[in-house]
């Protein structure tokens, strides 16, 4: 690749997700969830399934570690954020502070994790009349060494707060960005500031140029994806839907990642259908990376450490009867804090 191409590479996707420093991985769900049944779970057949551990998608759908209903029962982390966006379906979260939430259609959840927090992510179907599909990205957002035994901390990102620009190309062609983090300052018009990350986070760092966002692209459309602000970004963006697009004069199939000179404009121009992206980008933590399943520290001893402090504390222990809990069956998002303040969407 000549050094005047924005493009350094690009690979296939595979599960989860590879990404660069600062983030660890993103995993990208995209279940095709039939009716659900009296139980929140699927009205279908779960023969022929590795329960507990079902990451099949058999039929269209995986289990993941769920019994009745999808997803993810009571685990703990330490050391790193999570950062899930809901394109579609319910995700049904409860955790050790106590928090409990159920979130959806464009929200968005930061956790920090710090030093140390349980969670479950349950995935209710609640229609029994029609299908429950489910799209969503987990990413995992590292933590500097001096934040990784921070205080736990539970955001709730409501879809209608978070920044949309809907530009249009000179056919009237639209492409759409949701801005979940990184201020987005296109040429020629005006920046647009993300909402807060949590206060231990990388990206309330104010030199460490963290962007999530997804783009939305017409068939045809053209934009050009502004450069990242600050020396040493790394930049991915993650082409997950679609045929094909053309990036920096260069044609590319879907799905791929594609590293990308973080200083550089890039000029994208979607195929002949919806082309839809996802990018992460940052500036790099630059620390060892120590990780054993939930836990992500910078050395083996504190790896050793966060096992031995789980198995003796569980993190402040699991306030709820059940491992995998559901919030019943009606549809309203809510976010119930630690301490108990409820929080909703507003109409």
């Amino acid at each position: 690749m000549s050094t005047s191409s924005a493009i350094l590479q690009v690979r296939p996707l595979g599960f989860p997700w590879e990404t660069a420093d600062p983030f660890l991985f993103c995993a990208y769900h995209d279940d095709a969830y039939p009716k659900g049944n009296a139980d929140m779970g699927p009205a279908a057949s779960l023969a022929g399934r590795s329960m507990g551990q079902d990451f099949s998608r058999k039929d269209g759908f995986s289990m993941y570690h769920g019994e009745t209903v999808p997803g993810f029962p009571a685990h703990p982390h330490r050391g790193f954020e999570t950062v899930t966006l809901v394109r579609k379906g319910l995700i049904d979260h409860s955790d050790s502070l106590g928090a409990t939430a159920r979130f959806g259609g464009g929200d968005v959840q930061w956790v920090t994790a710090g030093k140390g927090i349980v969670h479950a992510e349950m995935f209710p179907l609640l229609r029994q009349d029609e299908a429950n599909p489910l799209e969503l990205f987990q990413i995992w957002l590292n933590l500097p060494a001096r934040s990784k035994m921070a205080e736990p901390h539970f955001t709730m990102f409501w879809s209608q707060d978070i920044p949309r620009v809907v530009t249009q190309d000179a056919a009237g062609r639209p492409t759409e960005v949701a801005i979940v983090a990184g201020r987005y300052a296109p040429a020629g018009g005006a920046a647009v500031q993300p909402l807060a990350p949590p206060p231990d986070s990388w990206a309330a760092q104010a030199d460490a140029d963290v962007a999530i966002w997804t783009v939305r692209m017409a068939p045809g459309a053209q934009w050009t994806l502004p450069a990242a602000a600050g020396g040493g970004t790394r930049r991915t963006l993650y082409f997950f839907k679609g045929s094909q697009a053309i990036v920096d004069g260069q044609r590319v199939q879907a799905p791929v990642a594609i590293a990308l000179q973080a200083g550089m404009d890039v000029a994208l121009e979607a195929g002949d259908t919806v082309s839809e992206f996802l990018l992460l980008q940052g500036k790099p933590i630059g620390e060892p990376v120590a990780q054993y399943g939930p836990f992500v520290m910078n050395t083996q001893a504190e790896i050793m450490q966060a096992m031995q402090d789980y198995r003796r504390t569980q993190f402040g222990g699991w306030p709820f009867a059940d491992s995998a809990p559901v919030h019943g069956r009606e549809s309203k998002r809510f976010a119930r804090h630690p301490g108990g303040r409820l929080e909703e969407p507003a109409a």
